[in-house]
């Protein structure tokens, strides 16, 4: 790029950027595709405008440094404490199978060991910003499976950081005294560890104290510590991207990290741009046939194998096969971090162009139909749940005889935010209530008096009969998923079960058709809690009284 052809030049790459993200948001896809396309387009496969020069690759890296600074800036460790053993469990067995199934199809495709090594590892990650942001979209954050994916795709991303630093520490020719470089790379390693705790306890709560006054301050301040520790890392012998994970894990623990990211997300996805530019000014199709084929082999492994090796650990582990599918589709795709972890290889001279390319393109396969995986999975679950029933491993009864039977008042289904505070309110008011909930972690940590907690799943049909419906005057679903609930209702109505059917909605679509099904009653959560207090508030700005405080749930 010369330097009196730069600034227009740039001004049309970004105005193409503009126009593809416009297609791709009409496509409802992630912008990763609109950049990577035009990556592609603008590079020397493409029109030939953008050659792998320093300017391009100076934003490209900062860009990576930026979005390394807030994997690390938003790295929530209690959200794998909270989602129990299966975060772990999915995360660290979903990486190893598909990294040892990648490697020996890699291998029967002819690679070498090194090439298949990164291709296996490159197909094992999927992307944490993406999946959030489709998951958000559908309002399944806070379901069980949501918080599972969110959890194991963290993992992963420790994962992906932890192979950086082996790739770095241990890919540069060690020299004649092996056993010297290593102890040398282990010292660093340990002093810049300890360096970053040093500010972490001592100096970074008090600076940013006194920058924090000043948000534009705070920005450039979060810009300038990513950058200098990542520089100070490759000075090491260690990757940038490491030290930037790293400058964000230490400020992890302030109150500033939310306001910090939320301001740098955009700066991070401006600068994306540049780095699948730079990726597709590297790119070398020598061989399209050849690289086509190993690109839809593997995106069919990915799009399919992945899933299926969420779905039979999860499994083993006594998760609904729903559960586990929808959990599943979260990785059948490769994320940036692929893309990432190829170039790393690239400038190490471990690989190729050509497998940089290939990892490439079954990033843009795969990320694309995942996409679409992801938004119609409830349909697509729904046309293909008999064949995933070998993988059925749940129990069919209760964990223990349940010996209440006509002393049960309510059957209640869900112990999320909403049921577990039902099951409380009807406990206290002398109710006998059994609660059964999917969820082996909420069942091994609910011990509430007067109730009892048992593992099922409010779809499977065969699990009522060895329920107390005969004495239950109430079932009642607090699971706000329309299909589930329609299962539910269809099953009671099909044991004949008289008593009084309570559903749960979130929209008012939802309600009406709960209640043309013939739900007696459904409740709405969110519709009633804004009617209360907006009566409360109302009451207050009328009369000045304040309602009265319930000190178990603090002020209004």
């Amino acid at each position: 790029m010369e330097q009196l052809q730069a600034f227009p030049l740039v001004a049309i790459i970004l105005a193409i950027a503009a126009v593809a993200g416009l297609v791709a948001v009409r496509l409802r896809q992630p912008l990763i595709v609109a950049f990577i396309g035009v990556g592609i387009l603008v590079g020397p496969v493409g029109t030939g405008w953008v050659d792998a020069d320093s300017t391009i690759e100076l934003l490209a890296r900062m860009g990576i440094a930026i979005l390394l600074f807030l994997v690390g800036l938003r790295l929530d460790l209690h959200l794998i404490r909270s989602t129990g053993p299966v975060a772990l469990a999915t995360g660290l067995g979903q990486v190893v199978f598909t990294s040892v199934f990648g490697y020996l199809i890699a291998i029967a495709l002819g690679m070498d060991s090194v090439t298949a090594l990164y291709v296996a590892v490159a197909l094992t990650f999927s992307s944490t910003i993406i999946i959030v942001k489709l998951l958000s979209d559908k309002r399944e954050l806070d379901q069980l499976h949501g918080r599972i994916a969110v959890g194991f795709l963290i993992v992963q991303d420790i994962v992906v950081v932890l192979v950086m630093i082996a790739l770095t520490a241990f890919g540069q020719p060690a020299g004649d005294n092996l056993p010297l470089s290593i102890a040398v790379t282990l010292g660093k390693g340990l002093g810049l560890l300890v360096g970053i705790g040093v500010l972490m306890r001592y100096v970074l709560p008090w600076l940013l104290h006194h920058i924090a006054r000043s948000q534009e301050l705070l920005v450039l301040f979060g810009v300038a510590y990513a950058v200098s520790v990542a520089a100070f890392s490759e000075w090491l012998g260690f990757s940038s991207e490491v030290g930037a994970f790293l400058a964000g894990v230490s400020l992890a623990p302030t109150a500033y990290r939310d306001a910090l990211g939320a301001r740098l997300v955009s700066l991070r996805d401006f600068l994306l741009l540049f780095f699948f530019l730079d990726l597709g000014a590297k790119l070398e199709f020598s061989n399209a046939t050849q690289q086509i084929t190993e690109a839809v082999v593997f995106s069919v492994f990915v799009l399919v194998g992945n899933p299926l090796i969420v779905i039979v650990i999860m499994s083993v582990m006594r998760y609904p096969v729903r559960v586990g599918f929808l959990a599943g589709l979260t990785v059948a795709q490769i994320s940036e971090f692929s893309l990432i972890l190829a170039a790393l290889g690239l400038s190490l001279g471990h690989i190729t162009n050509a497998t940089v390319s290939l990892i490439t393109v079954v990033g843009l396969i795969t990320i694309g139909g995942s996409t679409y995986l992801i938004m119609y999975s409830q349909q697509i679950y729904q046309r293909i749940h008999r064949w995933l029933a070998i993988f059925e491993r749940t129990r069919t009864e209760p964990d223990e005889p349940h010996d209440a039977g006509a002393d049960t008042d309510v059957i209640l289904y869900g112990l999320g935010r909403f049921g577990s505070q039902l099951a409380d309110r009807l406990t206290r008011t002398g109710h006998r209530v059994l609660a059964i909930d999917f969820d082996p972690h909420t069942i091994a940590t609910t011990d509430r008096p007067g109730a009892a907690a048992v593992f099922g799943s409010a779809e499977d049909v065969h699990f009522l009969e060895h329920l107390p419906l005969a004495g239950a005057r109430v079932v009642i679903s607090t699971i706000p998923v329309r299909e589930t609930n329609l299962v539910l209702l269809r099953n009671l109505r099909h044991h004949q079960y008289h008593g009084t059917i309570v559903l749960t909605a979130h929209s008012r679509h939802d309600t009406d058709q709960l209640r043309a099904a013939g739900a007696d009653i459904v409740l709405e959560p969110f519709t009633t809690a804004a009617t209360t207090i907006a009566d409360a508030l109302h009451q207050l700005i009328i009369t000045g009284d304040h309602p009265p405080r319930d000190d178990r749930r603090g002020p209004m």
